[in-house]
């Protein structure tokens, strides 16, 4: 499944804003939804990971061009067929990340592959091109 689409740009909390040095005001930065596209109407992405305890991880979650709200969630606990973890939050909407594909980055690994096959060799066809 696709990876969502949906973009949001998000501005500096007000007390990062209120901590900045005069002169110096935080820019907002573009987000982009990490859920397959089939998920609810609530996007999600992960802004960071404190690491080493449950909730330790900080999501931003928004709907449409509505009001952002940054909340810490557990990450999810399931595990693919090779052990790898999912690296969504738990009870997440949708997919588990391993099931979620990101288009862009199959596309430009798909272009990388075709001009530098020796890079890529499981993107190599049965002809070995």
């Amino acid at each position: 499944m696709n990876q969502c689409t949906a973009v949001a740009l998000l501005p500096p909390p007000d007390n990062v804003v209120a901590l900045s040095v005069p002169g110096h005001r935080p820019e907002a930065g573009y987000i982009l939804c990490e859920l397959g596209e089939d998920h609810d109407d609530q996007h999600a992405t992960m802004l960071w990971d404190e690491g080493g305890r449950p909730g330790s991880a900080v999501w931003v979650r928004w709907k449409g061009a509505g009001h952002a709200r940054l909340t810490p969630l557990p990450w999810c606990s399931a595990r693919d067929p090779l052990n790898e973890a999912c690296e969504l939050f738990a009870a997440h909407p949708s997919a588990h990340s391993w099931g979620v594909t990101d288009p862009t980055d199959e596309a430009i690994t798909h272009s990388l592959a075709h001009q530098h096959p020796h890079l890529f060799p499981e993107y190599r066809d049965e002809d070995g091109r």
